[in-house]
């Protein structure tokens, strides 16, 4: 177990940038309609076991870094810091412009952040942001670094568009097509925060601390998601959405004994719970077997699907914009990502 305490990093602002376009899961079955009429599936199938209404997508041709910069130009405009004060850029998404240079680097050059910068991408499934907000903050309480960019930029267009072309032109059977269907339920979106050493957050601003948290793996389950490329502009991944349910709650609730016992906060003491955006079937086991309050949820996952890395951040976004995060709340972030990895992280916003 890897457990993390931090006494002096703050988020000192938190941004999204979202794709105009959006695709519902009633489209989605539209262009499946051959496949749905072989094989006697009924339409409606899709909304009804994710609950995912809607996602967005990306106009074709936009690159991850395209959608990372946009994050990270609205977290800076946020943010009471220069961008010259960025001394770490961290690119944490599941998908990257290429496999060299650092997508960080383009999100550098799009940002025009200071040549003295350190920068670098952190993959790790859906966990790459959270991880990426644990690195910052290491080097911030060590005193290497004052203030980081973080940003993630998810593209799932290209994902989504082969799945749709693999379910319409081969002859699958109704157990062949499982493995595809998490593919449906991805969405776009990117984010970006700005994470400062507090004595850099300005007078009259609020300081939203980061203050502890666990990380546990369990990489015996490491073949029940897998993504990789498929042709040089598309993406193939299979999953088995029940196997990776069960080994991800079983490991969620894990990380929960070893988080609640460092927070010293049992189920009732947060103000609000953000989790990875899977669907309501994933949000409802994991609450239960927690035995967390269902109505300290927030969620995004109804109309923007599943963002992989953004989605958990994203969602504390949305719920600091609607209201439901306030300040002086204590939140529990409960991240989990294909690998199998969980990261638990305890923020007092």
């Amino acid at each position: 177990m890897a457990v993390f305490r931090f006494q002096s990093t703050c988020i000192e602002s938190l941004a999204t940038a979202l794709p105009e376009e959006i695709l519902t899961s009633a489209e989605i079955e539209a262009h499946l309609r051959p496949m749905y009429e072989r094989l006697r599936l009924p339409e409606g199938r899709l909304e009804l076991m994710t609950g995912i209404r809607e996602r967005r997508v990306w106009p074709a041709g936009t690159r991850p870094s395209d959608a990372s910069a946009a994050a990270g130009r609205a977290a800076l405009t946020r943010s009471g810091l220069r961008s010259d004060q960025v001394e770490l850029l961290v690119h944490g998404a599941v998908c990257r412009d290429m496999l060299e240079p650092a997508t960080a680097s383009f999100v550098h050059r799009k940002l025009g952040l200071p040549r003295q910068a350190q920068i670098f991408d952190l993959s790790n499934a859906c966990l790459g942001f959270l991880n990426a907000l644990v690195v910052a903050a290491g080097l911030i309480e060590s005193g290497q670094i004052r203030c980081a960019l973080v940003v993630a930029g998810e593209n799932g267009r290209p994902l989504v568009d082969q799945t749709l072309t693999t379910l319409r032109d081969r002859p699958l059977t109704r157990n062949e097509i499982k493995p595809y269907f998490a593919n449906l339920t991805i969405g776009s979106g990117a984010v970006a925060a700005v994470v400062c050493h507090e004595d850099l957050v300005p007078e009259g601003r609020a300081r939203h601390r980061l203050r502890c948290g666990v990380a546990r793996a369990a990489s015996e389950a490491s073949d029940l998601c897998q993504g990789d490329t498929h042709g040089a502009d598309a993406l193939a991944m299979q999953t088995d959405s029940e196997g990776l349910l069960v080994a991800g709650v079983a490991l969620a609730a894990e990380t929960w004994q070893e988080f609640s016992a460092l927070t010293g906060r049992g189920p009732g003491d947060f103000d609000r719970y953000i989790c990875h955006q899977v669907g309501s079937v994933h949000r409802r086991r994991l609450y239960e077997t927690l035995g967390l309050d269902l109505g300290r949820d927030f969620s995004t996952f109804e109309t923007l699907g599943n963002m992989g890395s953004v989605s958990l951040p994203a969602t504390l976004a949305a719920a600091v914009e609607a209201g439901a995060v306030k300040p002086g709340h204590e939140v529990g972030l409960l991240g989990i990502g294909s690998g199998l990895n969980c990261l638990m992280l305890s923020v007092t916003w």
